[in-house]
């Protein structure tokens, strides 16, 4: 591979591999839980970490796919910090999830935020591509500037 191609999508490997850690992560938890799974209490906790790994296998993909358009179309290292940050919140719904229900609604809340930064990252993105190709202006240093400003702003509550 091309070391200037792995440059501009390094971040966004590393990201993607923690991620996956962290899929064997809870597909462990959810196997130590059905082994132990004896009881009605233990029941209703393995239904509740099968349901938190559900949902958090629903937004994969689509986690995946922003923050690798996000980086490609705009800029990695936002996109790469805001897919750490989306671990983070991801493994905080998970761990809410084990206790009570209620706990988990922060992280969901925290992470539907930075997927639509995601998502937005890769709208700009597209713009700044078409604006380029269709009327020669080209944005990007100023958008990425913004972005990288921008992308702090996910560490708020």
């Amino acid at each position: 591979m091309d070391d200037a191609v792995l440059e501009n999508i390094f971040l966004l490997v590393l990201v993607t591999l923690l991620s996956v850690v962290q899929n064997v992560f809870f597909a462990l938890k959810v196997e130590k839980e059905c082994k132990a799974n004896t009881s009605k209490q233990q029941c209703a906790g393995f239904e509740r970490l099968s349901c938190a790994t559900r949902n958090c296998m629903d937004t994969y993909p689509t986690f995946l796919a922003v923050m690798w358009c996000a980086g490609i179309c705009l800029s990695q290292a936002p996109a790469a910090f805001a897919g750490v940050i989306y671990l983070v919140v991801r493994q905080k719904y998970f761990v809410g999830y084990m206790g009570q229900t209620c706990q988990s609604i922060p992280g969901f809340l925290f992470g539907k935020r930075i997927l639509f930064f995601l998502s937005l990252m890769c709208i700009v993105g597209i713009i700044n591509y078409l604006l380029l190709n269709y009327g020669g202006n080209d944005y990007k240093g100023y958008i990425q500037t913004i972005t990288q400003a921008a992308s702090t702003l996910l560490l708020l509550p």
